[in-house]
């Protein structure tokens, strides 16, 4: 792939989140209401997700419409141009649905099948990370390192937990296992935003099953490109399955708990 052409593809994801992230910030009602449901009664959908993933795709339409898509709210089409837009337009919708601050756009574009260039738009921080493949990682005109080496016992480290209720009760259990070898445990409701706090230094690392390709495939791109390492059970890149993204020595001594505690099943 050339330059050019991830250049110009940072470009446009830039533009759409950026436009996404003023919709979702400046249009939200104030008597905002579930307009749907997923995986269980309380994983949500609100008409703003809805509203967002349009207003993304009709940009990716005029801009780019041979290439491919793959969102949380439904759009999926396959393209002819070898390049992919995974997005979710809205990470954090409960979050959102509250009034809380902790939400994010985020947009990556594959090629080939590999994470070339990704987006987080987090408004409510007034702040957006990008990254390019091989050009390191950066929120504005600053580039992003993890935090240095640090033992595990002075690692401040983040979590989710799904929306499932047997799932939740299982990552509970791993949970309470990891927090007293650490120096805490955070749960702040977006893994976009947890992927882009490794990268930013903000956490030694993060931690989550059940994710799905548009909840980390932008963030797992700007924690890489800012030195972290990403991946999932030994030997496994991240996935639903696991994903883990921490500072070397961190992610070096959290993988084997995490194994161990069978953070990759439910």
């Amino acid at each position: 792939m050339s330059e050019e052409l991830k250049a110009e593809l940072l470009d446009v994801a830039l533009e759409a989140a950026r436009r996404a992230g003023a919709l979702l910030r400046d249009g939200r009602p104030a008597d905002l209401a579930v307009a749907a449901t997923k995986s269980s009664p309380i994983d949500v959908v609100t008409e703003m997700d809805i509203a967002a993933e349009k207003l993304i795709t009709d940009i990716l339409a005029e801009r780019r419409p041979a290439d491919g898509l793959l969102g949380e709210e439904g759009a999926d089409s396959p393209g002819t141009s070898g390049v992919r837009w995974v997005i979710d337009p809205l990470d954090g919708t409960v979050n959102y649905l509250y009034g809380l601050p902790g939400w994010g756009v985020s947009i990556a574009a594959e090629f080939g099948g590999e994470t070339v260039v990704g987006v987080v738009a987090a408004p409510m921080r007034g702040e957006t990370y990008h990254a390019v493949l091989g050009g390191g990682a950066w929120s504005g005109p600053a580039r992003l390192a993890c935090r240095a080496a640090a033992p595990l016992d002075q690692a401040l480290v983040a979590t989710g937990f799904a929306y499932v209720q047997t799932r939740r009760a299982h990552q509970a259990e791993v949970a309470a296992r990891i927090i007293p070898l650490v120096r805490d445990v955070r749960r702040a409701g977006s893994a976009a935003l947890d992927l882009c706090d490794v990268a930013a230094g903000r956490l030694d690392g993060y931690w989550e099953r059940g994710l799905n390709p548009w909840d980390l495939a932008a963030g797992d791109l700007i924690a890489r490109e800012a030195g972290a390492l990403t991946g999932g059970r030994p030997g496994r890149p991240a996935s639903g399955e696991l994903v883990l993204a921490a500072s070397p020595a961190v992610f070096a001594s959290l993988q084997p708990l995490l194994e161990e505690a069978g953070a990759w099943h439910d």
